[in-house]
């Protein structure tokens, strides 16, 4: 057997049993890496060590750990609750009003933290009570703000675009660009999909407030609604890079935090900062473990293996783009986003360019897919922090986000047939 196809086998049944009994997936990486350096002849030590440092010798990267950080504060500063209080003043009297309540904040807390697990975890813990005592269906406002949660990984600012940015070389600046017209076309299509949920449900309708209360929820709003402008902003003018972006947004967040809205105390920093350190650590070492699998898989050339078995296809690029967009959706539905993205996306990236794919747009379609797989059974990590907070069965979960699954796999087909949505728009900003 040929070295290569030894490398292979072993990465894929590697990669498959590890999963299977468990082990954590950073250390699933780091021995399947160590197995194809074995398979390839390339065993030693110093290099498996050289190539964890390099995972994680990244500036850009820094990014992460402040946009978790800005995330942390946002909800334990009570930026969060305002942007709900305020979506409420606006929309809670309509019938099925938090569930609109539930897609407007979600959108607006997605131009600020980027973390879909922080945004749902938000957005479960406020609104999920007030769905209870109103007697909204459990599981259809599980799965409505498990939805609304995954919009943080496409609107900018996005940690996943910086992981995607780093592990594939592409622009960060331009994959942030490219996912403020997708991550719109998401909260619409929830609005659509809620609207006709509802009409199925005997909800409560209510009287609208005053012009002036909304006003006033509007007000209280202010510094979380000035946090995207000053971030997009920032980077559109060129003021500071993605990566200066986050640790600007992150101090934004600690200053409205301590100073303005005085929702948080200099001793609660610090549990802050351990929560968002700890998932920081979880992020990093993917990132770590993904370098070693990804320097032996390009040792083994793997990817020219896989553009053998694609090789009919990139002569039609749409083609290539929605077989691919079918596999990920699969690959989602057992591997989280960020090991989706070190894993797949160098192997997968440079068969698109070869067919004509942007680079740009299939990294935003390979974020987009690997957010739905978020909110993909059996493993759907969102679906599990909604669980968690509602205290509902994750079956539950699953039975009510099918209707909005459906209308994301709908807007990722739209962006399929017409990637003049992502790259027009894209163009005309840069």
């Amino acid at each position: 057997m040929a070295p290569e196809t030894l490398a292979f086998l072993i990465f894929c049944g590697g990669m498959l049993a590890l999963m299977g009994v468990g082990m954590n997936m950073a250390l699933a990486l780091v021995l399947t890496g160590a197995g194809m350096a074995w398979a390839l002849d390339f065993w030693d030590t110093q290099l498996l060590a050289q190539n964890l440092v390099a995972g994680v010798d990244s500036f850009p990267l820094l990014a992460v750990p402040f946009f978790v950080l800005a995330g942390e504060l946002m909800n334990a500063g009570g930026i969060s609750r305002r942007i709900i209080d305020m979506a409420q003043a606006w929309c809670g009297h309509i019938r099925g009003g938090l569930g609109y309540v539930a897609i407007g904040a979600a959108v607006l807390m997605a131009s600020m933290s980027g973390s879909a697990l922080a945004d749902t975890a938000a957005l479960a813990t406020i609104l999920m009570p007030m769905m209870r005592r109103q007697g909204y269906p459990l599981h259809t406002s599980a799965g409505l703000i498990a939805s609304g949660g995954i919009i943080a990984p496409i609107i900018p600012p996005s940690m996943p675009f910086v992981i995607y940015g780093v592990t594939t070389n592409t622009s960060i600046s331009a994959l942030f660009l490219s996912g403020i017209v997708p991550g719109l076309l998401m909260g619409a299509g929830l609005v659509i999909a809620w609207k006709l949920v509802v009409r199925r449900i005997d909800l409560p309708t209510g009287e609208p407030l005053a012009l002036r209360e909304r006003l006033r929820a509007t007000a209280r709003a202010f510094w979380a609604l000035l946090m995207p402008l000053i971030i997009i902003g920032g980077m559109k003018s060129g003021v500071f890079t993605p990566t200066e972006a986050a640790v600007v947004a992150a101090f934004y967040a600690l200053a409205v935090a301590l100073f303005v809205h005085r929702e948080m105390t200099l001793a609660e920093v610090e549990g802050v900062l351990v929560r968002a350190a700890k998932t920081t650590a979880i992020v990093m070492f993917l990132c770590a473990g993904a370098q070693v699998a990804s320097y032996m898989i390009t040792l083994a050339d793997l990817p020219s293996v896989l553009t053998g078995w694609l090789g009919p296809m990139v002569e039609h690029p749409r083609v290539l783009v929605a077989v691919m967009m079918v596999v990920l959706v699969l690959i989602g539905t057992a591997l989280d986003l960020t090991p989706t993205i070190l894993i797949f996306a160098p192997v997968m990236l440079p068969i698109a360019v070869k067919a004509g794919v942007d680079p740009v747009y299939f990294g935003l379609m390979f974020v987009l897919n690997g957010a739905i797989g978020l909110i993909t059974p059996p493993v759907g990590t969102v679906l599990n922090v909604v669980a968690g907070v509602g205290r509902l069965p994750l079956s539950r979960v699953i039975r009510g986000v099918n209707p909005f699954l459906l209308v994301y796999l709908f807007v990722l087909a739209l962006l399929v047939v017409f990637p003049q949505i992502v790259t027009a728009p894209v163009a005309w900003m840069r």
